[in-house]
């Protein structure tokens, strides 16, 4: 159906374009990488320098994947677990508003809800999934953008993410 086609296009191009501006603004603007880094060992997610890199791979690969409708639902996994990493890290105790002081979750949740449901939509007729023969949606899909992206971020904040004051106490001993 070719409204159905269309709206994965924009779903794709939206949800690709803001997590490549995403990737590119951690690599490339502000503090780049190292700034990045800080920021991530900041937050309690060390070491900082490995996951800034792998956050910005991420987001600008899965981003690209996305835009060109390539792996649909194992792009939409990556954008999936890098937004929930960043939901329970860092916005979720903000509240939801993203005007609220630190930053409340509702973008990163959108962002993370969109992904969901183009793995559900899938990447549709104007798709290299679709000119390759490699679609998945339906069930399947959202099992792997949502499962795997919630799987993934479920084992980087089990074993990398220690809040509170656990650096603050390292760095005082």
């Amino acid at each position: 159906m070719l409204e159905v086609d269309l709206a994965a296009l924009l779903l794709r191009v939206t949800v690709g374009g803001t997590m490549i501006a995403h990737g590119w603004n951690h690599a490339f603007g502000g503090g780049r990488l190292p700034g990045t880094a800080r920021w991530f060992e900041s937050i309690g997610i060390r070491p900082g320098r490995v996951h800034a890199l792998l956050a910005t791979l991420t987001e600008l690969g899965a981003g690209l994947l996305l835009v060109l409708g390539a792996l649909n639902a194992l792009a939409a996994a990556g954008v999936v677990g890098t937004m929930l990493v960043a939901l329970v890290s860092n916005h979720l105790k903000n509240g939801f508003f993203i005007f609220r002081p630190g930053e409340g979750c509702e973008y990163v949740l959108m962002i993370t809800m969109a992904a969901a449901a183009l793995g559900a939509l899938g990447a549709g007729r104007f798709s290299l999934d679709h000119v390759l023969g490699t679609e998945l949606d339906g069930l399947a899909g959202l099992a792997v953008a949502a499962g795997l992206g919630a799987l993934g971020a479920a084992l980087l904040l089990g074993l990398f993410w220690r809040p509170g004051g656990a650096g603050a106490a390292e760095e005082k001993a």
